[in-house]
C-alpha cells in the first residue's frame, strides 16, 4: 500500500537518486510528470546548495499544484549517504530536517534512530536501500518507513541476488512499503515489480538517457547503443561492487576482463576525494537493452506509462 504522500502519483515510480545526473532540471520533471524525484544530497555542492535547491522544489511544486490542481504530482526525495567517510552528512541532515523534506532515502548505512524519529515529528518518511535480507532486517530495527530492494542487475551499487528471492524473502516478515530496483526500464518491468509483490518500481538508468539528466551527451548515447552484455560487476573502482558500462571502463584504459583489485579501497564520499570515479567510469543497469533514444523525462514517464497499462491489461485478459 503507497503511503499518503505518494497518493498523487500517475506511476507506482520512484526515480534513483543518481550522483552528478540529477540534478533540479531533472528532479522537477519527474515530480511534474507524476513520478517521486530524487536527488543526492551530495550532488549540490557545497551544503549550502542543498539548502537552495530545497527551498527552489518547494517553490516550484507549489506553485505546479496550484495552477494544476488536479494534475499528477510526484514529491520529491533527498538520498543521505551514511556512510562514514561522508563528512556532510550530520550538516545535510539538518537541513532536511529543517525544511520538512517529504522523503529521505538512505544508503551504505542504517539511519540513527534519533534521525528516524525527527523525520517522522513532521510528517516525512524514510525509506533504506538494502541489498541482502540481513540489511534490510537492521534496516527495520532503525525505524525507517519503507525498504528499497536493490536487486541483481541495478546500475551502481547493486546486489547479487535475484528479485524474485529478494521480495519473497523479505515479505515473509515485512508487509510494508517495499520498492524494487534492478534492471527496471519499462513500464512492463513496473508492473511485473508489483506482480512480485512490490509497491512501487525503482528507476534510475532509464533517465540517464533523458534531455534533463546532468550528464554528458556521450554518457547518454553510449546507454541508448548499450545492449545488457556491456554491464560490468565489478568492485575494482570503489571496493563495493557496482554495475558499469563496458565502454566507460576501456575509454578510462582498462580491461573489463582484467580489472586490478581494489586492494584496500574504499568509497569515499569526503568533499576532497575528487570522486572521479563517478565522473569517469559511468555506472549503468542492465536495462540498458530497453532503450533506444534520449527523450525528455516528461515523454519517458508517458512511455512507461502506456506499456504499463498495456502490460496491466495482459495480466487482467490472462
Amino acid at each position: 500500500m503507497l503511503p499518503p504522500l505518494l497518493h498523487t502519483l500517475r506511476l507506482p515510480v520512484i526515480a534513483s537518486p543518481m550522483l552528478i545526473a540529477s540534478y533540479p532540471e531533472m528532479v522537477l520533471a519527474q515530480c511534474k510528470a507524476g513520478i517521486v524525484g530524487a536527488f543526492p544530497a551530495l550532488n549540490a555542492r557545497p551544503s549550502a546548495q542543498l539548502a537552495d535547491w530545497i527551498d527552489q522544489f518547494d517553490t516550484e511544486l507549489a506553485a505546479y499544484r496550484a495552477a494544476h490542481p488536479d494534475a499528477p504530482l510526484g514529491p520529491y526525495a533527498v538520498n543521505q549517504i551514511c556512510h562514514q567517510s561522508n563528512d556532510r552528512l550530520d550538516v545535510d541532515l539538518s537541513i532536511c530536517i529543517e525544511r520538512r523534506v517529504p522523503i529521505l532515502i538512505t544508503s551504505l548505512r542504517a539511519p540513527p534512530r534519533a534521525i528516524v524519529d525527527a523525520v517522522h515529528a513532521y510528517g516525512g518518511i524514510i525509506l533504506h536501500d538494502v541489498t541482502t535480507v540481513r540489511h534490510a532486517h537492521k534496516a527495520l530495527e532503525a525505524g525507517v518507513d519503507g525498504l528499497i530492494l536493490v536487486a541483481a542487475g541495478a546500475g551502481g551499487h547493486a546486489g547479487t541476488l535475484s528479485p524474485f528471492a529478494l521480495v519473497a524473502e523479505v515479505r515473509r516478515f515485512f508487509d510494508g512499503f517495499l520498492v524494487l530496483s534492478g534492471a527496471i526500464a519499462t513500464g512492463a518491468s513496473v508492473c511485473a515489480a508489483l506482480a512480485l509483490g512490490a509497491d512501487c518500481a525503482y528507476i534510475g538508468t532509464r533517465f540517464l538517457a533523458s534531455c534533463e539528466a546532468n550528464i554528458a551527451t556521450r554518457y547518454k548515447q553510449t546507454i541508448v547503443d548499450a545492449q545488457a552484455a556491456d554491464i560490468i560487476y565489478t568492485d575494482a573502482f570503489t571496493g563495493v561492487h557496482g554495475n558499469y558500462l563496458r565502454q566507460s571502463i576501456e575509454a578510462a584504459g582498462f580491461d573489463p576482463s582484467n580489472l586490478p583489485r581494489p586492494d584496500g579501497l574504499a568509497m569515499d564520499f569526503s568533499a576532497s576525494s575528487g570522486a572521479k570515479q563517478w565522473r569517469d567510469i559511468w555506472g549503468a543497469g542492465q536495462g540498458v537493452g530497453s532503450m533506444d533514444a534520449v527523450l525528455s523525462v516528461a515523454d519517458i514517464v508517458t512511455q512507461l506509462d502506456t506499456e504499463y497499462r498495456a502490460a496491466r491489461n495482459r495480466l487482467i485478459a490472462w
